[in-house]
């Protein structure tokens, strides 16, 4: 069972940035691309950015793009989004996602972590 755990979330004024890290279990080191989601109340949860086992690709959605940089440490089994220029509208719960065979935007990675709490005020 692969396990990930995030970290890093907080409140932050507008324009502030964030790092968020997910931790994942020694056997998720292993050939896994991972990505970050993120699901306001009373959204739908959302891709926002992945990246290939090897790091040699990554991927955003259109509304992080120059913002948000996702990136990856093998040696410590950790993925982390750095968050610049946060806005209200970034508000969410953000997750993080590993599958050993996909890497993408679609929400069916195999394993997903609890998430945690990113506010942002105006």
């Amino acid at each position: 069972q692969v396990q990930l755990v995030e970290s890093g979330g907080g409140l932050v004024q507008a324009g502030g940035s964030l790092r968020l890290s997910c931790a994942a279990s020694e056997r998720a080191s292993e050939n896994y691309a991972m990505g970050w989601f993120r699901q306001a109340p009373g959204k739908d949860r959302e891709f926002v950015a992945a990246i290939t086992w090897t790091g040699d690709r990554t991927g955003y959605a259109d509304f992080v793009k120059g913002r948000f940089t996702i990136s990856r440490d093998r040696v410590k089994n950790t993925v982390y989004l750095q968050m610049n220029n946060l806005k209200p509208e970034d508000t969410a719960v953000y997750h993080c996602a590993a599958d050993r065979l996909y890497y993408g935007s679609k929400m069916t990675y195999e394993y997903w972590g609890q998430g945690t709490q990113v506010t942002v005020s105006a």
